[in-house]
């Protein structure tokens, strides 16, 4: 069974539409790859996903349970769309790390948060703590980390951020790991170091969606890739029948960008 099923999903935003009738899906351990220019709709997809936007349309499935059906009116109370948007870790472009927090503190602060609300908190308070601290130690130690933990954001670099921030999104433990675009706010020495600890990822079969502009990752770990144009998705397939041998034009077109990757 498919862990992930968007089907027919539309956004707008005033008389401009986003995202056309979009539909996929995606089985767990997979890696899927969303191309495209800027303004076709990648980063929205992402964050219907997330539930950072209400699609206006469409339905979305995750191990088979609605997480969204446009046509129920109604659509939940924010409490409910928190615990959904639990299922979905997104990594943004900018790091959107606490500056005030440690890197150690920033990656446990959203699980101290939800343990807040168990109803045992209190009497496990101590315990749910220390275990919520060893498992940011072992997620930045992952990350490359282990002598940053007590660093601030403005003592690391962008490529430690993003991986702080990978981490933190890590610790919720998601069922998808969405991406989108983690390197555009790098420079092109520091894209590397990130790069690397998604490979790492997709060989442990942790299920991604990656919106990237890195064509040579995108072929290298994909399972699926998706091109996307004007809200639409023009084509989908592997990495060889997308990236390798388009059928479109208009992926043909924008690949030809990249074709000294």
């Amino acid at each position: 069974m498919a862990i992930l099923e968007a089907e027919h999903i539309r956004k707008s935003f005033g008389r401009t539409e986003v995202l056309k009738d979009i539909s996929f899906s995606m089985e767990k351990g997979q890696a899927l790859s969303i191309i495209g220019s800027s303004g076709s709709g990648k980063t929205t997809l992402l964050r219907c996903l997330n539930f950072l936007e209400r699609p206006d349309g469409g339905q979305i499935r995750v191990n088979g349970e609605v997480l969204f059906d446009g046509a129920d009116k109604n659509y939940g109370k924010e409490k409910l769309i928190r615990k959904k948007r639990l299922h979905f870790g997104l990594v943004f472009q900018s790091f959107n790390l606490f500056p005030q927090y440690t890197a150690l503190e920033n990656v446990t602060l959203a699980r101290e948060l939800l343990a807040r609300e168990l109803p045992d908190y209190k009497k496990r308070k101590r315990e749910l703590r220390e275990e919520i601290r060893a498992q940011g130690e072992e997620l930045l130690k992952q990350m490359g980390l282990a002598d940053r933990m007590e660093n601030y954001p403005h003592q690391l670099s962008g490529g430690q951020c993003q991986r702080v921030a990978i981490a933190r999104t890590l610790a919720l433990e998601p069922d998808i790991l969405c991406f989108d675009e983690p390197t555009s706010a790098l420079d092109p020495e520091l894209t590397g170091e990130v790069l690397r600890v998604m490979r790492e990822l997709a060989q442990r079969d942790m299920t991604m969606i990656i919106v990237t502009h890195e064509m040579a990752f995108a072929r290298d770990v994909s399972d699926q890739v998706i091109f996307m144009d004007e809200g639409c998705i023009v084509e989908q397939g592997t990495p060889d029948q997308v990236i390798g041998s388009p059928r479109e034009e208009r992926t043909r077109q924008f690949l030809s960008r990249f074709s000294g990757q």
